[in-house]
């Protein structure tokens, strides 16, 4: 029978009123530790107990501590537990409640219903029941209680059984408020680096003809309210940007969050931008702001807004015209005043006539259009490029690598960079990491920039040779830009996917290794 089930007829009025006070104690303490004593303290006052513990798990583990008591002195609380290892461990492996109604002497036990009860002749009931939190057990509170030789056992079970519920209440929560501490924790600490330390166009690295163009562009925008789409191959640095334009803007002292679009399944990406209520899926526990309402006073930033799917753009549509929406589950309706940064490596306008982008959400985004170049087209930014990465790898790793060497930069220069600033990085650290001395030599590169032929400085080449050239290359950064899909890299250059086979197949292109 449980808890609920239990009428507590004459005695309802006192035990009510115990209840009251130790739900009063739970709730209005201080701290947990602090309710978790002030409760047993009225058990003892109001119920007669005299002696109680509050044993639970260490950290979801099976190992067993005395979280709270009364009538037990800290020193005495290893002994309580080896005394009483076998009851606890029967009722947490069980989840039921116990009764030793005379302790000492021979047990005999018995099953009745959810009770197990134990009689043996001496002059001290002892009641253990579960804490139960998340449809799990994770301790046990026990209590001492005067033989009685007609105690109605089970009205004291229902009863302690209520004290253990609300007693796991007060746990959960506390539980949820530990963890949302530490999530503040790391948090604010990184939104108080992004305030502190605006990332302005200064700061970019870059001062080649196409980058020049870009910041223009930057400073047109960055002041207004504008939706900003940021279009360019992967690896160009999108999200520096956005971040550029965040700092640069008037919301610079709210906040700025990313959200990577293509990096959340469809089931998820809904309630991660707009949020839930609580019950509104299996779950849901409790209710969860969305990104939306994390970026209020700021700017939302959505990475590859292309992989949107197209219940989500529905929603995000109705946010851009009306400026609110609802949570998942939830009929409030909550405003929304923020600034919204898109960036994509897709051609939209191809996926369009694909139908797997919404025209009508593409003329929304596409307010404020800026493209980045990608390195092959900025040269003169290799270098500087290099040696900032240079110092933050040598930074980061503790290395003390001076320069790179002539013959590297050669290479540096004449590759073609299909990876754009992103392969620049990693090619950088890579030399970092292996170069024995303090210069990087062509030789600390990777295979790819070993060779001139494969860095595109074939001397005097023939017609033949440079259109193969061309098209290996084109080939290769359409299916970088596919993940190695054939099928799509045919689609984007307009031809078949059985022509894409054979030229991967000539060129030596390992699809594969591109995905």
């Amino acid at each position: 029978m449980s808890p609920a089930e239990i009428k507590f007829d004459h005695y309802e009025g006192p035990l009510v009123r115990t209840l009251e006070q130790a739900a009063h104690a739970l709730n209005s303490a201080p701290c947990i530790q602090a309710g978790l004593n002030r409760t047993l303290e009225i058990l003892e006052k109001c119920y007669g107990v005299t002696r109680s513990a509050i044993v639970l798990c260490s950290n979801g583990t099976s190992e067993l501590r005395v979280e709270a008591s009364r009538g037990l002195t800290p020193d005495q609380h290893k002994a309580f537990l080896r005394i009483e290892n076998g009851l606890i461990d029967r009722v947490i492996g069980s989840g039921k409640p116990a009764v030793i109604s005379r302790a000492g002497g021979e047990s005999v036990f018995h099953q009745r219903g959810a009770a197990c009860v134990i009689s043996q002749p001496s002059e001290t009931t002892f009641v253990c029941v579960p804490i139960v939190m998340d449809r799990k057990t994770s301790g046990t509170l026990g209590v001492d209680l005067r033989y009685e030789k007609n105690r109605d056992h089970e009205l004291t079970l229902a009863f302690m059984g209520l004290v253990a519920s609300m007693i796991a209440q007060r746990l959960r929560i506390a539980h949820l408020s530990r963890l949302e501490k530490q999530r503040l924790t790391v948090e604010i600490p990184h939104t108080r680096k992004q305030v502190q330390e605006p990332c302005d166009f200064s700061n970019l690295i870059g001062t080649s003809g196409p980058m020049q163009q870009v910041y223009k562009q930057l400073a047109n925008v960055a002041r207004s309210n504008a939706t900003v789409m940021i279009r360019g191959e992967s690896g160009t640095g999108k999200e520096l940007i956005a971040q550029a334009i965040h700092h640069n803007s008037t919301r610079k002292n709210g906040p700025f969050i990313k959200v990577n679009c293509a990096a959340l399944p469809d089931a998820l990406i809904e309630s991660e931008l707009f949020g839930y209520e609580k019950g509104a899926f299996t779950g849901a526990q409790t209710q969860k702001k969305g990104r939306f309402e994390l970026a209020e006073g700021g700017t939302l930033f959505l990475d590859e807004i292309g992989e949107l799917n197209a219940t989500t753009a529905v929603k995000l549509l109705r946010v851009l015209q009306e400026r609110e929406f609802e949570r998942v589950g939830g009929t409030r309706t909550v405003k929304a005043d923020v600034r919204l940064i898109v960036a994509t490596n897709k051609d939209l306008e191809k996926a369009i006539i694909a139908g797997t982008f919404r025209e009508d959400l593409f003329y929304r985004v596409n307010v404020f259009s800026v493209l980045l170049p990608p390195l092959r087209e900025r040269k003169p930014d290799v270098l500087p490029l290099a040696e900032h990465f240079l110092d933050v790898f040598n930074g980061a790793h503790g290395r003390s690598v001076k320069r790179i060497s002539g013959q590297a930069i050669d290479r540096l220069m004449s590759y073609h960079w299909p990876g754009n600033v992103r392969e620049l990085s990693n090619v950088i650290e890579r030399a970092v990491l292996i170069c024995d001395d303090h210069i990087i030599q062509a030789c600390h590169l990777p295979p790819t920039l070993q060779t001139m032929e494969t860095a595109r400085t074939i001397m005097n080449p023939s017609l033949t040779q440079s259109t193969e050239a061309h098209e290996k290359r084109l080939i290769e950064d359409t299916l970088k830009t596919t993940r190695g899909n054939r099928a799509r890299a045919a689609k984007l250059l307009l031809t078949t996917e059985r022509v894409i086979s054979y030229k991967a197949r000539k060129y030596r292109i390992d699809c594969s290794r591109l995905k």
